[in-house]
């Protein structure tokens, strides 16, 4: 069971809900992205349905809601610290399927694999979601493979149609807010997508031996290290910490948790000057073993959800679900049958 609403009915709801809700969702940024010229699209806060963008994917993830680019952990002084105040308001997040099963792997990284992480714990608990209908994928994603295409759980669902707005709840509060604001009661299931223009195949038996095959040193001049895939997608969760001092006292500062990616310079840097996967090469077979073999031997399932913008952001135009494509013949090789 769902409701039709108009635009005049979401803008009321939209309106409501954010007495209690600071609604987040995919947002268009004119002139907003890093080449001239060119807009950017990742999620923002919004006030109306008009500023929702629901014909083209997201450059960026939701993940900035959950874990901020630069999050201050704590203020200290010589004989103090202080945790920052946390948002007040829960956040209400609009994203497609493929986004929503991130979370289920984000949720895996931060609150089961060991104590659970009290910083994103906090943002986590106060954090409900509202499904967007996805009936056709775009031109890079591969979610049907990943099995990520299809979600349940959601807070609610959303989806624009030619003749209006479609919602439904399976939770009463929020549903009879919906309710309230429809302009009539219809039969509405958010559409999830059946078909996509990428195919991958993991495959079967697909091991670390793997690291082993000569596919990873073409990456070696290919890559750049930007780190721009690991930003952008959904389920990377690596981290650096940094204490700020400030200049007016040496001895009083912050502690910061700043996004940082496994692809970069740097990252595997350890005391006394060592440095672990130097080569471009080694760090892309790192990421890519992790999202499609180790994760899913720890959790019984993939942590790559196929969103495919990590192709669509790559300034080298390097093709993440064709590397996972290539697994097959590595496999192959490393075993003795290439």
């Amino acid at each position: 069971m769902g409701y039709r609403l108009t635009e005049s009915g979401i803008n009321e709801l939209l309106q409501e809900l954010s007495k209690d809700y600071v609604l987040f969702a995919p947002k268009r940024y004119e002139g907003g992205n890093t080449f001239s010229g060119v807009d950017c699209i990742r999620y923002g806060e919004i006030t109306s349905v008009d500023e929702i963008e629901t014909d083209a994917k997201s450059d960026y993830s939701f993940k900035e809601i959950l874990l901020p680019l630069s999050q201050t952990l704590f203020y200290f002084t010589e004989d103090d610290i202080k945790q920052p105040q946390s948002r007040q308001k829960s956040a209400l997040v609009f994203l497609r399927s493929c986004d929503f099963h991130a979370v289920k792997r984000l949720d895996e990284i931060y609150l089961r694999n060991g104590a659970p992480d009290a910083y994103y714990s906090r943002l986590r608990e106060r954090c409900r979601f509202v499904l967007i209908g996805c009936p056709k994928a775009f031109s890079t994603c591969y979610c049907v493979d990943m099995g990520t295409n299809i979600a349940e759980g959601w807070d609610a669902a959303f989806e624009k149609k030619n003749d209006g707005f479609y919602m439904s709840s399976p939770q009463t509060e929020l549903a009879e807010l919906i309710q309230k604001h429809s302009a009539n009661e219809t039969d509405f299931t958010p559409s999830f997508v059946a078909e996509t223009p990428v195919k991958v195949t993991v495959p079967d038996g697909l091991s670390v031996a793997v690291a082993k095959a000569s596919m990873w040193r073409e990456y070696d001049s290919r890559c750049i290290a930007c780190g721009r895939c690991n930003f952008a997608c959904p389920t990377c969760t690596c981290f650096s910490m940094q204490d700020v001092f400030y200049q007016d006292n040496g001895k009083v500062g912050e502690r910061r948790r700043v996004q940082a990616s496994c692809m970069v310079d740097g990252f595997t840097d350890v005391a006394g000057g060592g440095s672990y996967r130097q080569k471009n090469g080694d760090r892309m077979r790192f990421k890519t073993l992790h999202k499609v073999c180790d994760f899913k031997k720890r959790f019984g399932y993939h942590m790559c959800v196929g969103c495919g913008r990590c192709d669509d952001i790559c300034p080298e135009y390097i093709s993440f679900s064709h590397i996972i494509n290539r697994l097959g013949d590595a496999m192959k090789e490393v075993n003795g049958n290439g």
